[in-house]
């Protein structure tokens, strides 16, 4: 376990000859509720804000009350019912988080797993892309979403997710870029025309929005 963790921050900080500076220069997000907002380890949201349009997921595609943006709930709501036709299980565990929720989240793994455990595997506050409402945490069979990438639904998640408007956000092999270890459970709705040039390029969003600005 320690190598490992030893191993994500080797990639989280040097990629080649480039040291990659997280939380450092940190701006502060102008357009939080733009559907391509984004939120990293070097982009902070303000501690008041709030998405407007927060609706829950219908609980038949989640594993309780979970709140996301009424565009990204449309579209996983679409998602989930399409995958339990074709006999797979993709639910909503883990959607909208406030600013407060994740501080007090951040700090627990700081308090119980130290600091390097926790940058590799959480955000600080301010900086979770589940504060923008546009983020998803699912499960699957297995009915925990820490197995997600063991199963059969995250291989159908992993081809069809685009076609809803969701990428999977921390790709195993992008971690010196997004800041984040491999999550196969997280997905972030960017809409079916960004997660399609995500997709189809294997590229992360931080790397789509280099490209078109």
């Amino acid at each position: 376990m320690k190598k490992y963790f030893i191993l994500i921050l080797l990639m989280l900080f040097i990629k080649g000859d480039t040291i990659m500076n997280f939380y450092e220069n940190v701006k502060q997000v102008k357009n939080p509720s733009d559907i391509l907002v984004l939120v990293n380890k070097n982009n902070r949201l303000d501690k008041s804000y709030v998405p407007y349009d927060l609706s829950n997921i219908d609980t038949k595609y989640a594993n309780e009350n979970k709140m996301v943006r009424k565009e990204a709930k449309e579209a996983f709501e679409a998602l989930s019912e399409e995958a339990a036709k074709e006999g797979y299980r993709v639910i909503a565990v883990s959607t909208y988080r406030s600013y407060d929720y994740q501080e007090n989240l951040y700090n627990y793994y700081v308090e119980t797993k130290g600091l390097a455990y926790a940058d590799a595997c959480s955000a600080r506050k301010g900086h979770s892309e589940h504060q923008t409402g546009l983020s998803i945490d699912v499960e699957g069979s297995t009915g925990t979403y820490d197995e997600f990438g063991e199963t059969k639904d995250f291989i159908w998640m992993k081809d069809h997710a685009h076609l809803y408007g969701f990428i999977l956000r921390y790709p195993e092999d992008k971690t010196y870029i997004t800041g984040f270890k491999y999550e196969p459970w997280h997905y972030r709705y960017v809409g079916k025309k960004a997660a399609k040039e995500i997709y189809d390029k294997k590229i992360t969003l931080e790397e789509y929005l280099d490209k078109i600005h």
